[in-house]
């Protein structure tokens, strides 16, 4: 059995956000966990049933869900 990888990948920050794809696609940037969760529910992902910090749905390079551009 192959390693499943995270639906969602939420790159590391930068000066327009932070970029965030889904199953491979870029779906725009977001500043803050709102605007991610936004982005997600526009892919169809129902924001309600996921947690942010979950590693097997959301995978978070330079930096956790905690750490967002100023």
């Amino acid at each position: 059995m192959g390693e499943q990888h995270p639906l969602v990948v939420v790159h590391s920050p930068g000066l327009a956000g932070r970029r965030v794809t889904v199953n491979g696609e870029y779906v725009g940037r977001a500043h803050r966990p709102r605007e991610l969760r936004t982005l997600l529910r526009r892919e169809g992902i129902d924001t309600s049933e996921i947690r942010l910090d979950d590693p097997k749905v959301i995978e978070w390079r330079g930096g956790g869900p905690e750490v967002w551009p100023t």
